[in-house]
């Protein structure tokens, strides 16, 4: 059997066509599963089904592995405001965000985080200076910053 051009002309092994590719395949160590809810419910971890996606052994590219773990979007925080003294509970919603490991609060750690589902979570405000601040999201494809994102603001007074 021999490979040829459109041309007709013959290609060797040396001459293949391709190009290297910076894309290496990795073999699945464990078995991996993948989850999903059961219907439209409440988009809760929790009531969901599994599905084995790779069995251990399994051989993919790296390129598919990556393309797993989606970047998070925060699209929405709540309440947007609160006290400068921290301590108010947020809510973030958006996407991909069960990923998520830390929120800060510009630069300031959020305590409490608890990732209720893939569109929402809540964690505590730590103190901070009055104004505006970022609200970053950390997870496994990096960083993702949402500018101005809470307003620390001097508690009323009585």
């Amino acid at each position: 059997m021999g490979l040829y051009r459109q041309d007709g002309t013959r290609i060797t092994k040396a001459a293949f066509p391709a190009a290297a590719l910076d894309d290496p395949p990795v073999r699945v160590t464990e078995d991996v599963y993948v989850s999903e809810p059961y219907g439209r419910g409440d988009g809760q971890p929790e009531g969901s089904k599994r599905f084995l996606l790779y069995q251990a052994g399994t051989i993919v590219l790296r390129s598919t592995v990556d393309r797993l773990f989606t970047a998070a979007t925060g699209s929405s925080v709540t309440p947007a405001k609160g006290p400068d003294t921290g301590g108010t509970t947020v809510t973030i919603r958006g996407a991909d965000l069960d990923g998520i490991s830390a929120v800060t609060f510009g630069g300031a750690a959020g305590a409490g985080l608890h990732v209720r589902s893939a569109a929402e979570l809540t964690v505590k405000t730590p103190p901070g200076a009055i104004g505006a601040v970022a609200v970053e999201l950390a997870d496994d494809s990096g960083a993702v910053s949402k500018a101005d994102g809470f307003t620390y603001e001097a508690p009323a007074s009585g």
